[in-house]
């Protein structure tokens, strides 16, 4: 993918997980804060396709924001211009561990 592609995409992604962050903590603190247990958030939160949807784009952002963010890192620091499929594994990991977590809430 050409450097202004990854541009653009490094942006995008850091967008949407600006809002997703804070909609993320702006939720858990009106949990806390309205005294609900573990419990009952993962009570509410299950089977809920919305949630269950909103954390899938927020790891496939996070994958994606933080493969290319290492790939410029490596490129730029170390000097592995060749290193690609690594950044995209990782990104791909986490992005992976994300919707696994994701998926353990939404079928609790």
């Amino acid at each position: 993918m050409s450097g202004t592609r990854l541009w653009i995409v490094q942006r995008v992604t850091a967008a949407v997980l600006a809002v997703a962050v804070v909609v993320h903590l702006v939720t858990i603190m009106v949990a806390v804060r309205g005294g609900l247990t573990a419990a009952e958030i993962i009570a509410r939160t299950s089977g809920n396709e919305a949630w269950f949807a909103f954390y899938v784009v927020f790891a496939v952002c996070a994958g994606l924001h933080g493969a290319i963010g290492l790939r410029n890192i490596g490129n730029e620091w170390l000097g592995w211009r060749r290193a690609d499929a690594l950044w995209l594994a990782l990104g791909g990991a986490t992005a992976l561990f994300g919707i696994v977590a994701a998926w353990g809430l939404y079928r609790a």
